[in-house]
C-alpha cells in the first residue's frame, strides 16, 4: 500500500493534537514506529511536549524553520538501520501550520523517497481567515485532506480562529503569528467573527 501525506486541520480547540496523541498510541500497539514532530515556535505545553486539552500527552522533537526534516528523518533512519533497529514508519507533526513552504515540501520527499507516512496536524487559516502558507502548501500537496469539525457558540460550524482582546472584542491587525490558546483565541462560524468585528465599530 503506497505511504501518504495527509493533512487533517482544525480551527483552535477542535481536539486535533488528541487525534495526533491516539494514533501515536495506535501505532505504539501495533509496534510500528513512529517519530512526532512539531515547530520550535510552539513552547505553549514544553519546547518537547505534544500535549491534549482533556490531559494526554507526550514527548516530541522540535524542529526549527531552518531544519530540512527530509534529512533529519532519512539520518535517522540510516542510525537505526546500522543499529539493527527498526526504522521510522510514521512521522506525525503537530501545529504543522507553523512550518516553512519549503518543509512542508520535505514532507511530501519523506513519503515519495523513504517511503514513510506522514499525517500533519494544524490550523487552515489565521486570525484574519488567511491561509498560513504551510497549510496553504498542504492543500497544494496532500494527497489526503480532512477537516475536524468543531462548533461555533451560536451552534453553526466554527472555520475561524478569531484573536480576542481581554474585553472580548476581535482583532483585525497584528503579525500572523502569535503562539497562544483559549486565553487569545476562541473558534467562531464566519457570520459570528464579521457581526463581532461590526461590534467593534459601535
Amino acid at each position: 500500500m503506497s505511504k501518504k501525506l495527509r493533512f487533517i486541520y482544525g480551527v483552535m480547540s477542535s481536539s486535533k493534537s488528541l487525534r495526533l496523541l491516539v494514533t501515536a498510541h495506535d501505532l505504539d500497539e501495533k509496534n510500528i514506529p513512529v517519530l512526532i514532530l512539531k515547530p520550535s515556535i510552539d513552547t505553549r505545553d514544553g519546547a518537547d511536549m505534544v500535549k491534549s486539552r482533556v490531559g494526554l500527552q507526550r514527548e516530541c522533537i522540535s524542529v526549527d524553520r531552518d531544519i530540512n526534516i527530509f534529512e533529519a528523518v532519512r539520518d535517522m533512519n540510516r542510525i537505526k538501520m546500522a543499529r539493527q533497529e527498526c526504522p521510522i514508519k510514521w512521522v506525525l507533526v503537530d501545529e504543522c501550520q507553523f512550518l516553512t513552504e519549503e518543509q512542508v515540501d520535505q514532507l511530501s520527499d519523506i513519503v515519495d523517497y523513504l517511503d514513510i507516512d506522514v499525517v500533519c496536524y494544524g490550523l487552515r487559516t489565521d486570525f484574519k481567515s488567511r491561509l498560513f502558507p504551510a497549510s496553504k502548501r498542504l492543500f497544494e500537496l496532500a494527497d489526503s485532506i480532512e477537516e475536524v469539525k468543531s462548533l461555533c457558540k451560536c451552534g453553526k460550524k466554527a472555520s475561524i480562529n478569531a484573536r480576542m482582546t481581554e474585553d472580548n472584542k476581535v482583532i483585525t491587525d497584528g503579525m500572523q503569528i502569535l503562539v497562544g490558546g483559549d486565553d487569545i483565541y476562541e473558534p467562531m462560524c464566519r457570520k459570528c467573527w464579521k457581526d463581532k468585528i461590526i461590534n467593534n465599530f459601535n
